[in-house]
């Protein structure tokens, strides 16, 4: 596990390109280039949030976290996302990516994390945010029109750190 590069671009967006197209993990409907992905991963890094890569090789999945809202009162809550390269699925890249992403916003001073499951019949996503403390705390029926159907959301929700049982200091 490390932080992304520059040079990792390609294979970031490689993964992305195929939860895009096949999956329901996003709601994009075309993938975006390399070019569009080196502008988010450089957002995500301007703000001092966390970009990591897990690899073997080559890179077998991709996770970042970022504001759950643009609103100032929202600014101890992030939301995670988590990307798994198709020949590594089920391997545990996912929890060790994610692992990563709590342990680095904890170290930030967040909070809460939030995690936006796509489709409520995703029970990989789902368990693995289980796994690591998350709690159902909704679900969005019919909230977006993806590969011919309506899909659900699943939100989730993790406290960090000392989550709310104390006053943040910054």
């Amino acid at each position: 596990m490390r932080a992304s590069r520059d040079a990792d671009v390609a294979q970031i967006a490689r993964i992305y390109e195929h939860a895009v197209r096949r999956g329901l993990a996003t709601f994009e409907i075309e993938p975006p280039d390399a070019a569009e992905m080196t502008r988010r991963r450089e957002a995500v890094i301007e703000r001092g949030d966390p970009h990591v890569v897990e690899r073997g090789g080559h890179i077998l999945g991709y996770a970042y976290a970022g504001p759950y809202r643009p609103r100032p009162a929202y600014r101890f809550t992030v939301e995670d996302s988590i990307y798994v390269a198709p020949e590594a699925t089920g391997s545990g890249v996912g929890r060790a990516l994610l692992r990563a992403l709590i342990a680095a916003c904890e170290a930030k001073g967040y909070r809460q994390m939030i995690a936006v499951i796509g489709d409520r019949a995703n029970a990989a996503s789902i368990g693995l945010h289980a796994a690591l403390g998350f709690a159902r705390a909704g679900h969005l029926a019919a909230i977006g029109w993806k590969h011919g159907r309506w899909v659900d959301g699943v939100l989730m929700q993790r406290a960090l750190g000392e989550g709310a049982s104390t006053t943040p200091e910054r």
